[in-house]
């Protein structure tokens, strides 16, 4: 090392600088996440009172508590009006697919309805603003004047196609991760539910009770539980509001349930003993799942073992080794 050096280096990189660097990075990760350790929100609150509130419109049967939300309302059904009526008269709404796109938003947890116009509206503008805008930078403009024509063709085209399915991919990523998420909290659920059915409480008492034990670390579930309790205390066909939770929820354990409640209400068996065998199918087929993925894991680590852990093991060993040879020479040259 010379003497006009800084610092001590590696590799031609000052490892000062680098240990500085990294340590500014700890610094604000450390300071991240004691952030969002001290400012968890309770994720049931707001769901809770918009199903509470909810509760109290059905029960007195209005449709809005105040005019602000009134007008609100109003201008957010004009404004999917004049979408409906666009969409109509270039023949591309049909009841059938807005009917689908209903039941996926459902699934993923969002209530509106109007959101299933933006979503096929999306479907037909996405395409021309964002394939006009690729097609604008590579034709027009000649953004990559190196690329082949055959490039260019398949370049815009992908972005055509990946811009028309964008609305059903996002609407197919948050249905897979509700559906995730409602998943590992099941059998826990079904858990409470025998408890419940066993201390006498009624099946809407059952799930009320449920959704708010398990609201905090399942909210997508608790959510589900409580709006099933809502539509059970008010609907006349109880089997009506199982029905509805079979079809907000995307998977095939619910809809097991949703049968067994459905028998139980029909032919008076016993529930609590029906749901402590699904309870400990669910709990197996958990653990299968988790065993499965172990057993994945040596494949799926070999990438990253390769790529990122061996060579900081490298450096790590021969580090100091390269630092006195380099030390060597230069001293060597002086």
């Amino acid at each position: 090392m010379t003497g006009t050096s800084g610092g001590p280096t590696l590799l031609g990189v000052d490892v000062l600088m680098v240990a500085t660097m990294l340590s500014a990075v700890a610094a604000f990760a450390v300071m991240l996440a004691v952030y969002a350790a001290t400012t968890v929100k309770d994720p049931m609150a707001k769901r809770v009172k918009a199903l509470n509130e909810r509760r109290e419109q059905l029960k007195a049967g209005i449709a809005a508590s105040t005019s602000r939300r009134r007008a609100k309302l109003v201008q957010k059904n004009e404004t999917t009006d004049r979408i409906r009526s666009l969409l109509g008269s270039l023949k591309v709404l049909q009841d059938e697919q807005l009917k689908v796109v209903q039941a996926k938003l459902v699934q993923a947890g969002i209530r509106s309805k109007d959101m299933a116009v933006a979503i096929i509206f999306g479907r037909l503008v996405t395409p021309i603003v964002l394939g006009g805008f690729v097609a604008f930078m590579i034709y027009g403009v000649d953004y990559f004047p190196e690329w082949g024509a055959i490039k260019k063709y398949g370049a815009v085209a992908g972005a055509l196609v990946l811009s028309y399915k964008a609305p059903d991919i996002w609407l197919k990523n948050k249905v897979t991760k509700r559906s995730h998420e409602i998943r590992k909290g099941l059998p826990d659920a079904l858990d409470l539910l025998v408890i419940c059915a066993e201390a006498g409480l009624t099946v809407d008492a059952a799930f009320q009770r449920v959704a708010k034990e398990l609201g905090k670390a399942y909210p997508e579930l608790g959510d589900e539980f409580a709006l099933t309790a809502i539509e059970l205390s008010f609907l006349t066909d109880r089997r009506q509001a199982f029905e509805n939770l079979a079809l907000r929820v995307d998977l095939e354990a619910v809809k097991g349930v949703v049968t067994t409640m459905i028998q139980t209400e029909k032919y008076g068996t016993p529930l609590a003993s029906a749901l402590r065998v699904l309870s400990a199918e669910f709990r197996n087929e958990r653990m299968m799942r988790a065993e499965e993925k172990a057993a994945r894991l040596p494949a799926i680590m070999t990438v990253p073992l390769i790529l990122f852990i061996l060579p900081v093991l490298f450096i790590v060993i021969l580090g100091p080794a390269a630092c006195d040879i380099s030390d060597a020479f230069a001293g060597g040259n002086i």
